[in-house]
């Protein structure tokens, strides 16, 4: 399969561990048209020239104020989504990060955050497909 196919996405995702070996999620807003009120990591479309770690160092800005640094690359998702009847292939790199700040500021009044252990990562609504991802930075750090 061709990777370059107009409809394929490129995304990028952070995995924000603190020293404690928690990791940071975010509850998404209710308003968002994906995954309203679903909680996961830090992820998003990455812009044509952009590499998968300035990505995703830009989503966790964009999407909660923190700094961070790119400790590894951890592992890749991908799923199938549908977009005005296709069906797009998106490719997802996903990224251990160490964050260099701690002030967390969320664009939606509605949304939440929270720094969790591996152990309870499933006290709050978060689907198998972040699950995974998380999985991958403890696999593989």
């Amino acid at each position: 399969m061709d990777m370059d196919i107009p409809g394929d996405k490129r995304l990028a995702a952070a995995v924000v561990m603190d020293d404690q070996g928690r990791v940071l999620l975010v509850r998404r807003s209710a308003t968002e048209k994906f995954l309203p009120g679903v909680w996961g990591v830090p992820c998003g479309k990455l812009d044509p020239d952009e590499s998968g770690p300035d990505g995703a160092l830009r989503e966790l800005k964009e999407e909660t104020g923190l700094l961070g640094e790119v400790v590894r690359k951890v592992g890749e998702s991908s799923f199938v989504s549908e977009y005005r009847g296709q069906e797009i292939k998106n490719w997802q790199e996903n990224f251990l990060v160490r964050p260099l700040s701690s002030q967390i500021t969320l664009p939606e009044p509605d949304q939440a955050h929270v720094w969790l252990a591996r152990s309870g990562l499933t006290t709050v609504d978060i689907d198998a497909y972040n699950l995974d991802i998380i999985d991958q930075a403890f696999t593989n750090s």
